[in-house]
């Protein structure tokens, strides 16, 4: 933030001196209730690296959760649903923090109660007894949705648990757009926290239109460079699913499930629950 400077009449050092006392309180009090306005609309999490971030960067934050519906929307959002490039669906119940995962090709199904790591697998359409090898699936299982959900809701996990949020610079996008690029590192978070990821913010329309994955933090070239396309609203939240070579499809959002749909291996099909 720039300093105030503020053209001062004074007589004498004592007067100049109280008045930049003055100033300075004033100023601070300012930036007080501006950050707490912030935090107000669109806290970060408990563990976001908030000292290490920068102001820019987290300004641009919020206003990418703005654009895309919202803290309110986001945080009331409970069910949603998609495909991940065509190798399995994901049910998410995000209230209760509970996951259903199904392999297109049925090769297997999980639920998974992430909260205490507990669910049920089916391999080959046999649901599996032996703990051992429940447990390995499970575990499966939620790298599985760390993975898939991060490609469909990064945006609104800019300042999540761990995140350190940097503004390193303008640029143009591979449509030649002109974005604001954000980068986001971490500290013990997810299964590859050595990951760093460099994200474009279309400066008109204020969503995120590109991510570049780096493996490690360190590294100066990206493995990967998507587009964040086709923004559709659902419920009342925005999603994309275009990553260019790569799709998210059958994307949606609902207000009520069965609890079969967590509890159940048998097959289950959505298309007689009402979207948002």
């Amino acid at each position: 933030m720039k300093p105030l400077f503020y053209k001062l009449f004074i007589v004498g050092i004592a007067a100049f001196l109280i008045g930049g006392c003055n100033s300075a309180t004033t100023s601070s009090e300012e930036n007080t209730s501006a950050a707490t306005a912030t935090q107000e609309v669109n806290p970060p999490a408990e563990e976001f690296n908030l000292v290490g971030s920068d102001q820019k960067a987290i300004k641009i934050a919020d206003e990418v959760m703005e654009t895309m519906g919202g803290r309110v929307s986001w945080d009331t959002t409970r069910y949603l649903s998609w495909n991940f490039f065509g190798r399995r669906t994901l049910i998410w119940d995000k209230l209760e923090n509970r996951v259903r995962i199904d392999m297109v090709d049925g090769s297997m199904s999980a639920i998974l109660d992430m909260n205490n790591m507990t669910g049920k697998v089916a391999l080959n359409g046999v649901e599996q007894t032996e703990a051992d090898s429940v447990s390995k699936y499970l575990d499966r299982a939620k790298s599985t949705w760390i993975n898939d959900s991060y490609w469909l809701v990064m945006p609104y996990k800019l300042k999540d648990s761990g995140v350190t949020l940097k503004y390193v610079r303008e640029d143009t996008t591979q449509t030649g757009a002109s974005a604001d690029v954000l980068q986001l590192t971490f500290e013990k978070v997810g299964v590859t926290p050595e990951n760093k990821y460099e994200v474009c913010v279309d400066k008109q329309s204020k969503l995120v239109t590109q991510w570049a994955y780096y493996p490690s933090a360190n590294d100066t070239t990206a493995r990967f460079v998507t587009p964040w396309a086709k923004y559709e609203k659902k419920g009342a939240i925005m999603l994309s699913g275009d990553r260019g070579q790569f799709q998210l499809t059958d994307i949606n959002v609902y207000a009520a499930l069965p609890e079969e749909v967590f509890t159940s291996l048998n097959s289950v099909g959505l298309s007689n629950y009402s979207t948002l």
